[in-house]
């Protein structure tokens, strides 16, 4: 997954401005207190450019972010001191992490569990978080449900013109395999040219008894389920769906 966000780091704020970080880590915190969990240390698989760990760490959570990608986590220092925020980044894949002690709570937001398309990977991610978690931890993470992928992402094309930044992004379905290529075309100005980058990204559909399955192998148990964003149950046309585990005590 390293090479796949090379150039695209520099953008991906610009793509992303539509994305409420800080409605996400309201409805993050809103899930500590459902679940009378007061976490200290937060651990974000995928953390990007930093934009969920800034306003996490707004919210007085210590946080530690995880990256493959050095571009993207070069992003988040910047924003991050920008702001006087002291985040720890690790350059590390999430589905390979590893930690110098046990966190309150880990999160994997945006849809980053989609972009692992091995089923073993996800497996060894969800035994690393429940290694990493402190009893009672929680573990909250969503996927694009595969109605997302098949019905609304795939076999489509977006585009965005802009004087600065320009893409078009055009994807394409695999129903035999459940993954969704994003063919990603930029052109950025660059002074008085415009430059060309061009990337390819897979998401891979999980459906909800899939990821059940997972979760029950990594000894975690599952709390529940939500539409996007809410409290309420997902719907067979949900596009976003989240999942709250929790660490089990182990009995003495």
């Amino acid at each position: 997954m390293g090479r796949i966000y090379t150039n695209f780091a520099y953008i991906y704020d610009r793509l992303m401005h539509d994305v409420d970080y800080i409605g996400w880590a309201d409805y993050i915190d809103e899930i500590f207190k459902t679940y009378n969990l007061k976490p200290s240390l937060v651990l974000d698989l995928g953390c990007g450019t930093g934009s969920l760990c800034i306003e996490m760490a707004k919210k007085g959570f210590d946080m530690i972010g995880v990256d493959v990608s050095a571009d993207m986590l070069s992003c988040a220092r910047t924003k991050s001191e920008s702001q006087g925020l002291n985040i720890l980044y690790l350059n590390q894949d999430m589905t390979n992490f590893e930690l110098y002690g046990t966190v309150d709570a880990i999160l994997c937001m945006m849809d980053s569990i989609n972009y692992i398309t091995q089923k073993k990977d996800i497996k060894r991610l969800l035994k690393l978080v429940n290694n990493y978690l402190n009893p009672g931890g929680l573990f909250i993470f969503d996927i694009n449900s595969q109605y997302k992928l098949e019905k609304v992402l795939g076999n489509n094309v977006f585009y965005e013109v802009d004087d600065d930044i320009s893409y078009i992004w055009q994807n394409s379905y695999d129903k035999r395999s459940k993954t969704c290529t994003f063919d990603l075309t930029f052109f950025v100005r660059e002074d008085d040219v415009y430059r060309r980058y061009e990337e390819v990204h897979y998401e891979k559909a999980y459906s909800i008894q899939e990821v059940k399955d997972f979760i029950k192998d990594s000894g975690m148990e599952l709390l529940d389920i939500y539409n996007e964003l809410k409290f309420s149950k997902p719907s067979n046309k949900s596009k976003r769906v989240f999942f709250v585990c929790k660490k089990v005590n182990k009995a003495k």
